[in-house]
């Protein structure tokens, strides 16, 4: 049987996360149901959560890999992609045992710009 090759045009696929801002608000109504007082009340939680987690993860402690796979996953859930992906190689440096200080300033940003859009978004509600 004679083998048959068929040229396919290549499409990039859609990224897995909307590139529209630190936080995916589209993504976060989903999960929230559409549900304002949820939203607005998950918000408030990531805001308190990431500034304790960014603060304890500056002195790298023992359990710094913990830390930054619960700020992993709570960015997540409300659509902070860019955190949860800075949070993903903190993780791997920790796990490697490279120097962390690089991947730390990264988390750093991005969990200072989805903070910054989520306090615009509070202050607006």
């Amino acid at each position: 049987m004679p083998l048959h090759l068929e040229r396919v045009e290549w499409m990039p696929s859609p990224p897995l996360a909307p590139d529209d801002g630190p936080i995916d608000f589209e993504h976060l109504q989903r999960m929230t149901l559409g549900d304002a007082g949820i939203e607005h009340e998950v918000l408030t939680m990531f805001l308190a959560q990431s500034a304790r987690l960014v603060r304890n993860l500056a002195a790298m402690p023992s359990d710094a890999g913990a830390l930054v796979h619960t700020l992993k996953g709570s960015a997540r859930a409300i659509g902070a992609f860019a955190v949860a992906d800075a949070a993903a190689r903190l993780e791997a440096v920790i796990t490697g045992r490279s120097d962390p200080s690089a991947a730390l300033a990264e988390l750093n940003e991005a969990v200072e710009q989805a903070r910054a859009a989520i306090e615009a978004v509070l202050r607006r509600s």
